[in-house]
């Protein structure tokens, strides 16, 4: 079986797009795989379009490592975010061509599942009123659908410092929160990379009653040195890595035992077997793995084979039942999260267990997607 050529699909909202990767095959088969971009998704396309030529037409797509090796090393210069997020676009239509050709998941081709259950947490339900009346009302309605945990971002466009007055209304909010879930939903806190150090502990300790159960990103994600600052100052667990794009750039963090929860996201970090190996290192540093998920259902169905096979897996973001739920029609067979129990079921279905539909994508084409987390109002979603 040979690649014979790619095709590239953007599904736009206002504030992402989400760009799909089909791979053909010369027997028939097709796979697919997502990513989602900031800013980028045009520089992506164009790279796609060169390593089409270069690397991907003519390839063996059962040949995943050797295939990714000649993409990230191939030509030479040092593959960032763009690079790493074309080839987890690839990497993953070939592990769903993969399972499809031998009739498997591809969770069966990496040591089989552990668990049949996987754990989601909601984000992108708070695009409302920024008062702790609306947020109340806000989490409330993610418990009433089931979901056992969410994680939110309270601190506006906090940059470095937070302000006394901003301070007291960020955790009147995260109060307001906990009062409307209660003791047994967990509660991940989301800093997004904004604080100092300082900060950063400082507002740990005001959050502390509230027992998140992770800090997130709590300073901008360059200084390791930093971050492990802040990890040594708290006793909530930290979380981080959504921003690193090679798993060969967590070495420093492991070494430093400044994160207790690793993020990476697997549409930009090579794909699937790329942060499978991150999470057996991580293993070996009692570190447990929370990938970023921002994309749609593609990127979602390829989360859950990574989780089904990892045993140090916790659990996985999801913003499609809150923002912009409509774009999930994309995709026959899209995860759910079953309400009764807060979780993903495991798919049993060969490939990545979902097909995209271009037909239905047609219907939202590729926008000038704007995301500005130090603009007013960012956590609407609704970009000026």
């Amino acid at each position: 079986m040979r690649i014979t050529g790619i095709s590239t699909h953007v599904v736009g909202t206002p504030w992402r797009n989400l760009t799909y990767v089909l791979v053909h095959t010369d027997e028939g088969l097709t796979g697919v795989g997502e990513t989602r971009m900031l800013g980028r998704t045009d520089a992506l396309l164009g790279y796609l379009r060169e390593a089409e030529a270069h690397h991907i037409r003519g390839s063996d797509p059962f040949a995943v490592e050797d295939l990714v090796r000649r993409m990230k090393y191939g030509d030479y210069g040092r593959a960032g975010e763009i690079v790493m997020s074309g080839i987890a676009c690839v990497e993953m239509a070939c592990w769903d061509i993969k399972g499809k050709a031998l009739g498997v998941p591809v969770w069966q081709l990496l040591g089989g599942r552990v668990t049949d259950r996987v754990m989601a947490y909601a984000n992108g339900w708070y695009t409302t009123e920024r008062t702790p009346e609306a947020y109340h009302k806000a989490a409330q309605d993610v418990v009433a659908r089931g979901y056992r945990a969410l994680k939110i971002d309270p601190f506006g466009t906090g940059h470095f410092e937070l302000d006394h007055q901003q301070t007291l209304h960020s955790v009147s909010l995260i109060e307001a929160v906990r009062d409307a879930i209660g003791p047994d939903t967990e509660l991940m806190l989301e800093m997004h990379g904004r604080f100092s150090p300082a900060t950063a502990v400082r507002l740990a300790r005001e959050l502390a009653p509230f027992r998140p159960a992770w800090l997130e990103e709590p300073v901008p994600p360059e200084n390791l040195k930093a971050l492990k600052k802040v990890a040594d100052k708290v006793e909530l667990p930290v979380a981080t890595g959504e921003r690193i794009h090679d798993r060969i750039e967590f070495r420093e963090l492991f070494e430093t035992q400044a994160a207790d929860i690793i993020q990476p996201d697997l549409g930009h970090i090579g794909g699937i077997l790329e942060a499978r190996k991150l999470a057996a290192t991580a293993e070996t540093h009692y570190v447990l793995v929370a990938p970023h998920n921002v994309g749609g259902a593609v990127l979602t169905a390829a989360s859950l084979q990574l989780a089904s096979c990892t045993p140090n897996f916790k659990v996985l973001e999801h913003f499609n039942d809150f923002a912009d739920a409509e774009i999930t029609k994309v995709v026959r067979g899209a995860p759910y999260v079953d309400p009764e129990t807060g979780c993903f079921a495991v798919s049993h279905a060969p490939g990545l267990g979902v097909e995209f539909d271009p037909d239905a994508a047609a219907e939202f084409p590729q926008q000038q997607a704007r995301f500005d987390l130090w603009a007013e109002g960012w956590e609407r979603r609704r970009p000026r």
